[in-house]
């Protein structure tokens, strides 16, 4: 969402169809060998003393600007919402993107406390309609397309949150890192990673009968920005077809709103009488969500926001075990692969595949099945990644909590909500005791420093 593009940017020569084509075939997938790994870690920013009350505009400029100020290595920018996101430069490790992404989140939650802000890691705001922060012309554009087809659009804007894994497209050549692989891998063991971590079943205060909330928007929202291109075939090719007919969200302008047309794809406004310039296209790139969006690199957006101060940790190591190590790269694409069937050949996240790992999470007996191998392989490869005894504790503690049990973040937070909202108003005989001693194992297992 917070890429980093210019409002306005000066008008070039107008690009051709074809040119089009080619700058995002040489663009989009940068080969070579898989050496460098990234995270995007998204906050929701709240009262540190009410937690279920959303910090207001003024606590929130003058938190950022304060924030502002702080020599950080990743890059800080802010969501529509008021969210908060940090983005790690490229680092060569897993151990070095963990070291570099806590210690500037050390320093952005000092900050905070001082303001009496605090964040919190959920995929979805729990308690609170979604509110504008930013009025720019490019969120003021954007709201007026989503709202065409919903209100999700602004939900997605405003009260949502994230964890993304940014990783290298891989080999040229095909093999387990091969960059083929890796594209379809992305697509389909994401499901995976869905059900895994999904922790956002509250809006405004109550279940939406989805495990991923988060997840839910994007699979209600306009296919042509938010879903895949077709798996199959060369991903160059695809994604560059996905580009051209993709519809455009807004048309720039250097003063006062931003046209919002309405039913013009990229391949149509290069062949009207105003065609694009590239900076144009490099702005539409921008307004594309699919579940895996390539970038040069590949971003894992699919990963709703973890709990805990380290929770965003666990999906970051085992993302990238199971990417980044041949070995254990081979059983995902293994174990993924039966369930593709699921998909039923429609794109990602609008197939049944998708839709059932946001709203079931790991009740799903397949999802959980081959959560329990994906995770047992990133359990393996981890040591052979560099990743410290606290990490891969942290990893072992989510699998015995979560994975083993065909649960998720969101049924920690789905028992807390049950537990004190309702628990005073009738007997639930079928609460189970693990239920609350679960609560207070999330509450020892997500206070443990595992950064170092």
């Amino acid at each position: 969402m917070s890429d980093s593009v210019s409002d306005c940017t000066e008008q070039r020569s107008a690009v051709t169809e074809a040119e089009v084509e080619a700058l995002v075939r040489g663009i989009c997938f940068k080969t070579g060998p898989p050496r460098t790994l990234g995270v995007e870690v998204e906050w929701l920013v709240h009262e540190l003393r009410r937690p279920q009350l959303p910090a207001t505009p003024e606590q929130l400029e003058a938190a950022y600007a304060a924030l502002r100020t702080l020599s950080l290595r990743s890059a800080l920018t802010v969501e529509p919402g008021g969210q908060l996101e940090l983005s790690s430069a490229p680092a060569g490790s897993l151990m070095e993107c963990i070291g570099s992404v806590s210690a500037d989140l050390d320093a952005v939650r000092a900050v905070l406390r001082e303001a009496g802000l605090g964040l919190s890691g959920n995929g979805h705001e729990p308690w609170n309609p979604p509110s504008r922060y930013l009025r720019e012309p490019r969120y003021d554009a954007m709201e007026r397309y989503l709202d065409r087809t919903g209100p999700e659009g602004r939900a997605m804007m405003c009260s949502s949150a994230s964890v993304q894994v940014c990783l290298d497209a891989g080999y040229e050549e095909p093999g387990p890192l091969g960059h083929g692989r890796r594209w379809w891998l992305a697509n389909q063991l994401g499901a995976v990673l869905v059900a895994a971590f999904a922790h956002s079943p509250l809006a405004r205060g109550h279940y939406t009968g989805w495990r991923s909330t988060r997840q839910s928007l994007w699979t209600a929202m306009d296919p042509g920005r938010s879903a895949a291109p077709p798996l199959g075939g060369d991903p160059r090719a695809a994604w560059a077809r996905h580009v051209l007919d993709a519809p455009v969200m807004c048309v720039r302008a250097p003063e006062g709103p931003w046209e919002v047309p309405e039913g013009l794809t990229f391949r149509e406004w290069t062949r009207s009488g105003t065609p694009p310039n590239r900076a144009d296209l490099d702005y539409h790139l921008t307004t594309l969500f699919p579940p895996v969006r390539p970038r040069g690199h590949l971003e894992l957006r699919m990963i709703d926001a973890q709990p805990g101060e380290d929770g965003w940790i666990v999906p970051l190591a085992v993302t990238a075990a199971l990417f980044d190590d041949p070995e254990a790269a081979e059983i995902a694409y293994r174990t993924v692969k039966p369930l593709a069937e699921r998909a039923e050949g429609l794109p990602a996240p609008s197939n049944p595949l998708w839709i059932g790992a946001a709203r079931h999470g790991l009740t799903d007996p397949e999802l959980r099945e081959a959560a329990v191998i994906c995770f047992a392989a990133a359990a393996e490869a981890l040591p052979r990644l560099g990743a410290t005894a606290e990490v891969r504790e942290a990893v072992a503690e989510f699998t015995d909590r979560y994975v083993a049990r065909g649960r998720c973040p969101a049924d920690d937070l789905l028992s807390q909500f049950h537990s004190q909202f309702h628990g005073r108003l009738h007997d639930r005989p079928h609460d189970r005791p693990q239920d609350r001693s679960d609560d207070r194992s999330q509450n020892r297992s997500h206070g443990k420093d595992i950064r170092t």
